[in-house]
């Protein structure tokens, strides 16, 4: 992706009340957004039309009522949906051939944070080229169309039922939940009204926590970040399954009975090992934090493995490019592009219930084959300017560390994207193999 001025990997985002994230930005970039969505729909039939969903911050709203201004003023139609979650504002675009869905939300980050991502009439991430021509016309001033050309809001009620009901479409129609007991921790973001009904209209017992939202607990102590409340939960209620969601319902954890979290790679594997079961699978993306242990099993189930940088965007790109379904990260965006054309942590969960379900095995005993090597990282002070990319000793120290590890794991060096630190982790089949490699890495002097 080409340098942006505002856009990052996953839309627009930062500090309620900053640079970008603030009233005015909001109402200049909706209209922005407005007048390039306005010229690539000047085709069709009709008034161009956007949907617009959030998660739960109290910031949501200020942001919303800005956005819906700034469409307005450039012609725009918008609908509302309210809190709902950024997948659901994917399958809603598509599904009602809009020319963008919006959503306003932060994803895991806390309440303080929020931010703004788009998606393309298909339900994916708009392409490069219309980015960089948003961003384009954020630098050109507010001329508001004439009053008979405004664009109009509504509210829209029956988003969370048309998306409760596409969720449980991508379950097979031969299978249900029935005698599951599960706990489902929405983290009290986008999913809190949706994601426990899914699971009890499959026929599941469900337990629901982060259920509460009050605009300032997204996030916080719930939620795949902190899978450690869910498994309390789910031992506590001798449940059979837990699943937590992130704020905006993209991303999921997985509990089982005993209170182990499974993370995206064990998940990914999870699906991936179903699929295997029923015809071939032509190949996995991940990123260059998925686990060496991960890369290893797929090569022994003849799965062709690829790594794309961080960030759920570019594993849609390379699957894309490669014409491959499957995906994800091991923070848990997984892509199954069979059943969705974005990350969902909702449809991820039941693709892997559907695996158990119908293996009759429990999480544990369905992953067993898959071994994560231990993973050791340190980060390091980077002062600005540093070349640590060309630096000899580092160069010297990572060669030193990769003879050790041989085909027994894999050294990643990379600069933080968030602060001056330089990021070093090892892999390795044996735990004290991988300390004592990034030892080496972490004791070069990076300012001589």
């Amino acid at each position: 992706m080409s340098q942006r001025k505002y856009f990052g990997t996953d839309g627009v985002r930062g500090e309620v009340g900053g640079d970008v994230i603030n009233a005015e930005f909001a109402l200049r970039l909706g209209y922005a957004a407005g007048k390039v969505l306005a010229k690539e729909h000047s085709a069709r039939r009709g008034r161009p039309t956007v949907l617009i969903g959030k998660d739960t911050r109290i910031s949501g709203y200020m942001l919303e009522s800005a956005l819906e201004a700034g469409f307005a003023s450039a012609g725009i139609e918008v609908l509302l949906a309210g809190p709902l979650p950024t997948p659901a504002v994917a399958y809603l675009t598509r599904t009602w051939r809009l020319v963008a869905g919006i959503v306003i939300s932060a994803s895991h980050n806390p309440y303080y944070d929020n931010g703004i991502k788009f998606f393309s009439s298909k339900g994916m991430k708009l392409p490069d080229e219309t980015e960089a021509a948003i961003e384009a016309a954020l630098d050109e001033p507010m001329q508001c169309v004439s009053s008979e050309k405004l664009g109009r809001a509504r509210r829209i009620d029956d988003a969370p039922g048309r998306y409760i009901e596409f969720c449980k479409s991508t379950y097979p129609s031969d299978l249900d939940l029935g005698g599951l007991k599960l706990v489902v921790d929405a983290a009290n973001g986008a999913a809190y009204h949706i994601a426990p009904h899914v699971f009890r209209e499959l026929g599941a017992e469900v337990t629901a926590i982060g259920v509460s939202p009050d605009g300032f607990n997204i996030n916080k102590d719930v939620g795949a970040l902190h899978p450690e409340s869910l498994a309390a939960e789910v031992r506590a209620r001798g449940a059979d399954l837990g699943i937590a969601l992130d704020g905006d319902a993209d991303r999921v954890q997985m509990v089982d009975a005993t209170g182990r979290v499974y993370n995206g790679d064990e998940l990914l594997y999870a699906v991936l090992r179903e699929r295997l079961s029923r015809g071939p699978v032509a190949g996995v993306v991940g990123t260059l934090m998925t686990n060496f242990g991960f890369e290893r099993q797929l090569k022994n189930m003849g799965i062709p493995f690829e790594r794309a940088q961080v960030g759920d965007r570019y594993v849609l790109e390379q699957l894309r490019n490669r014409g491959w379904l499957y995906g994800g990260e091991s923070s848990g965006h997984l892509l199954c592009l069979d059943s969705h054309t974005t990350g969902d942590g909702i449809v991820a969960a039941l693709q892997v219930l559907a695996a158990l379900q119908r293996s009759g095995e429990t999480l544990s005993q369905w992953v067993s084959a898959l071994r994560l090597y231990p993973q050791k990282m340190i980060n390091v002070a980077l002062k600005p300017g540093t070349d640590w990319a060309t630096h000899a000793g580092l160069q010297a120290a990572q060669q030193q560390a990769e003879a050790l590890l041989g085909e027994r794991g894999r050294v990643l060096i990379r600069a933080s994207g968030t602060e001056p630190k330089l990021r070093l982790m090892v892999e390795a089949d044996d735990e004290a193999l991988a300390t004592r490699c990034v030892d080496l890495l972490a004791a070069v002097d990076l300012t001589s």
